[in-house]
């Protein structure tokens, strides 16, 4: 119950820092100011937002489903929050350490599919349901390269353990570690022991992976299911109040769950990022329970960031150009690199 309700509280801190941030990145790249009024460089900004869409009345139109639209965000935010129980934060610290963490986070991400359809079948308008329609088809096409994508990093470390991923990825690895395969580097630890160096696909899977994220998570160059300038707002057109402010959270949720599971599967976990060079222990050094939520934090945050950039640094797809780049472009590339994982692993490793 203390790391659930942890986890909860940090979500809620990290959605209010995350939204003053993208607010400050997009004012960086079109070279204007951001949020400024409202607290020191507008860092209260969000703070006041989130404050009036609490007090903000919670309008249900007089048509739509009203159990299928109350339900609908909670839902939504409730299968990204349950997502990361799994995820390990440190060697010691780990919500649920399950063998099949993989396939658990995978599953529990799907179900948000079904808030999206709730929430736009229930709020019976044209424009929550063509948004819901959107989101609900590119996820499904994006989950394929992306979940092929997992498997390509799991047939390499042979376990579905999220857990037992980050060990291995690490000086305290039980099996031996091999950089593209010929250099034994568990016994040093540092970056070249992630599973992004362990073969010479693992980057172009990483690759896939993060593209079919920013679809799953909504976001630019993905964004169509909210697309203003076609569908007002999107599948939460109907939404006010802190039924509104749910499915942000998810939003932003989600931008963070799927960065931590590709810094897990491909980025080395908690482990630190530093090797042990001779009598400097610096990978020993940086390794722990504070250390390895530091790590696992601060790539995950570091790839956000990055997500924030593509989105106002790209333009949208188009529907047609969306599916077809996710069925003929990711989704052949994800099985070619788990063809390669295959014969890498009976090969070389």
């Amino acid at each position: 119950m203390i790391i659930a309700i942890s986890i909860l509280l940090f979500i809620v801190t990290y959605a209010l820092a995350a939204v003053w941030a993208e607010r400050k990145v997009s004012a960086f790249i079109q070279d204007r100011l951001g949020p400024m009024e409202t607290g020191k460089f507008g860092l209260l900004q969000t703070a006041a937002d989130i404050l009036k869409l609490i007090q903000k009345e919670n309008i249900i139109p007089k048509a739509a489903d009203k159990w299928l639209f109350v339900i609908a965000p909670i839902i939504i935010f409730v299968s990204v929050y349950m997502g990361f129980a799994a995820i390990p934060l440190a060697p010691e610290i780990i919500g649920t350490d399950s063998n099949l963490g993989v396939f658990y986070v995978l599953a529990i991400i799907s179900v948000e599919v079904v808030g999206f359809l709730m929430v736009g079948w229930g709020s019976n308008n044209k424009y929550a349901l063509y948004g819901a329609t959107r989101s609900v088809a590119q996820i499904v096409s994006y989950e394929i390269p992306a979940g092929i994508a997992i498997i390509s990093a799991v047939m390499l470390v042979q376990s579905l353990s999220l857990h037992t991923i980050s060990l291995n990825q690490g000086i305290l690895a039980t099996d031996t570690i091999k950089f593209l395969g010929f250099w034994k580097v568990n016994e040093v630890g540092g970056i070249l022991a992630w599973n992004i160096f362990q073969a010479p696909h693992m980057f172009i899977a990483f690759l896939i992976y993060f593209t079919a994220s920013l679809a799953e998570s909504n976001r630019t160059p993905f964004d169509i299911p909210e697309a203003e300038s076609e569908l007002v707002a999107g599948f939460h057109i109907e939404y006010t109040g802190i039924r509104f402010a749910l499915v942000f959270l998810a939003e932003y949720g989600m931008m963070l769950l799927v960065s931590m599971v590709a810094v897990v599967l491909f980025l080395g976990g908690w482990n630190t990022i530093f090797p042990n060079i001779g009598p400097l222990k610096l990978a020993t050094w940086t390794t722990g329970a504070l250390w390895g939520i530091f790590w696992i934090m601060s790539k995950s945050l570091m790839l956000v960031l990055v997500q924030m950039w593509i989105r106002w640094t790209l333009p949208r797809f188009r529907v047609d150009q969306l599916m077809g780049f996710g069925w003929k472009v990711l989704t052949p590339a994800a099985f070619a690199c788990l063809f390669i994982s295959g014969i890498w692993r009976l090969l070389v490793m």
